[in-house]
């Protein structure tokens, strides 16, 4: 079985895209008409038809029903967010290497609407929580760290940067420490996701309307970014991404009554329509992707209090999903 995604696009204004990943703020604004403006030359023209593949499983481990074979067959539960998705939805997800020694954390961003924000720890070794912060109120929907430096989004077009050292002083305490960003945000195209590899940051827009793109933006030392490459063209409805030498792997979800679908895109060209890919479905309401020791980590914002009571929710789920890297990117 195969599920067909068609989405109609505008034109799009490369000169005003440009202008955008280089942190022009006076057409990247949060609020009013330039918002509205940059919103509507977001979405970009498709020729293309993309099938998902949506063949389900038997026996999934998860709530079903089951998004499909393959993605029973590669991905299994990790660790639970239980203890805090009474109060939180969660949304990024991203790696922090040697974090205190040799240890390493997951770190996955959560929010409720009109609290501070927070940042929950997991050791990928125990799936225990090793500690967590509060930051100021976001929507959290991307995080990820490189060069001694955190990167968090802030407003739908900002990018927050904290010290390291800062944030595992504030991990090691008891309770929730609150950690203020350094600087004022970065203004780019989109923050609705992030991610890094290597010395390179990738951020970029959600759009539910039809495809939008991201841009890679280099990381300085003093956590600066630099807008390098693109525009490149990103799924419908993009939620989270993880980036390898090879392939792009995205996330996209919209809907608590719908499947998510995941893409894993070969690296090499900015135009979907070109692009070598599989795409097929995933548990309903995916967020953020990251990688750490082989594996792809999934998370999932079905399982916190917004959601879960609904009926209307295909997939209610409180675990991390992952998956061996390998089995997805010898897909394409």
């Amino acid at each position: 079985m195969q599920f067909a995604i068609t989405r109609r696009r505008a034109a799009l204004a490369l000169g005003l895209a440009g202008l955008l990943a280089a942190g022009t703020t006076t057409v990247v604004a949060v609020n009013g008409s330039g918002a509205s403006q940059a919103a509507t030359a977001g979405a970009v023209s498709a020729t293309r038809t993309i099938t998902c593949n949506d063949t389900p499983g038997s026996n999934p481990f998860y709530d079903k029903p089951s998004a499909s074979k393959i993605y029973d067959g590669a991905f299994s539960k990790s660790a639970s967010l239980k203890p805090y998705l009474d109060k939180y939805i969660p949304q990024g997800i991203g790696t922090w290497w040697n974090w205190s020694g040799r240890k390493n954390l997951l770190l996955v961003g959560m929010y409720h609407k009109g609290w501070q924000s927070i940042i929950v720890g997991i050791d990928p070794a125990t799936n225990k929580v090793v500690g967590s912060v509060k930051i100021a109120e976001s929507h959290v929907g991307g995080i990820t760290t490189a060069h001694g430096w955190a990167f968090v989004q802030g407003s739908t077009n900002g990018i927050r940067k904290y010290k390291l050292s800062t944030l595992a002083a504030a991990m090691k305490k008891p309770g929730a420490p609150y950690v203020k960003a350094t600087g004022s945000e970065r203004k780019v195209y989109g923050a609705s996701f992030l991610t890094s590899y290597g010395d390179s940051l990738w951020a970029g827009r959600f759009n539910d309307k039809g495809r939008d793109k991201m841009y890679e933006y280099k990381i300085k030392s003093d956590g600066s970014l630099v807008t390098t490459r693109g525009p490149w063209e990103i799924p419908t409805k993009t939620q989270g991404l993880l980036v390898t030498k090879t392939h792009y792997i995205y996330s996209t979800s919209y809907g608590r009554d719908k499947l998510s679908n995941l893409y894993v895109v070969r690296r090499g060209t900015a135009d979907l329509d070109k692009a070598k890919l599989k795409c097929f479905r995933a548990p309903s309401m995916s967020e953020g992707l990251t990688e750490f020791g082989g594996r792809a980590y999934l998370v999932f914002e079905s399982g916190s209090y917004a959601y879960r009571g609904d009926p209307k929710t295909k997939n209610v789920i409180s675990n991390l999903h992952k998956a061996s890297l390998s089995s997805l990117t010898k897909l394409v």
